[in-house]
């Protein structure tokens, strides 16, 4: 069980699996910076958060409920969690919903995020979460997540690797991956001057060359 003060964002798993340099850039060395992609889902997230609970028919829904699991030392905030009626679940059987900007992804960092939502649910409320959704505001379409034993334990795995990461307080080398394109903190964490293939002095070796010649240049004004 982890202490309240050693509790990580729920988001950081997703950080993680994304990128782990990316995730010590944030949760290490505080670092961040917004790009057209941080700013949409940042602005879904919002959309999703905002106006009262409600009940739709036999379905109450909760709005930006706040989470937390000591057992996985997370804590967050849920987008929405619908509470449907069920004879087992006095209260509703929760069902939470994580709204994403984009489309379905090849890899599993958003079921990852909404399992682990789920495992912070049956934490704090004593009850079963066997299924959620992730609304993709590209396609406006909700896409079934079922908490099954394989991404369950592959999300405590991931909450664990997470909480080794920033206790190491070491922050992994770049690795330059065509992925890193549409990270926000690509100008901070300069994957093609810090990476393995390229230390910092022959990079800036380089670029001092290069401004050499383009000074010395017969062409140069």
């Amino acid at each position: 069980m982890f202490a309240d003060d050693a509790l990580l964002p729920l988001s950081a798993l997703q950080h993680l699996l994304f990128c782990e340099r990316q995730c010590a850039l944030i949760h290490i060395e505080g670092l961040w910076a917004e790009n057209r992609l941080t700013v949409e889902g940042r602005h879904l997230h919002e959309k999703a958060h905002e106006g009262p609970d409600e009940t739709r028919g036999d379905v109450r829904i909760a709005r930006g409920l706040a989470l937390r699991s000591l057992r996985l030392g997370l804590v967050g905030k849920a987008d929405v969690v619908e509470f449907h009626s069920d004879e087992e679940a006095p209260a509703g059987r929760p069902f939470p919903v994580e709204y994403k900007r984009g489309k379905p992804k090849k890899h599993q960092a958003d079921k990852v995020q909404l399992c682990a939502q789920a495992l912070c649910l049956e934490e704090m409320l004593g009850t079963s979460v066997p299924a959620g959704a992730l609304f993709y505001g590209r396609t406006q379409r909700r896409m079934d997540v079922p908490f099954d034993s394989a991404l369950r334990r592959f999300t405590e795995e991931t909450a664990h690797r997470l909480h080794t990461l920033i206790s190491s307080g070491r922050t992994p080398v770049a690795v330059r991956e065509p992925k890193c394109d549409s990270c926000s903190l690509l100008h901070l964490c300069l994957p093609d001057a810090m990476g393995p293939q390229h230390s910092a002095v022959r990079y800036f070796s380089r670029a001092l060359d290069t401004a050499l010649a383009e000074t010395l240049s017969p062409d140069a004004p």
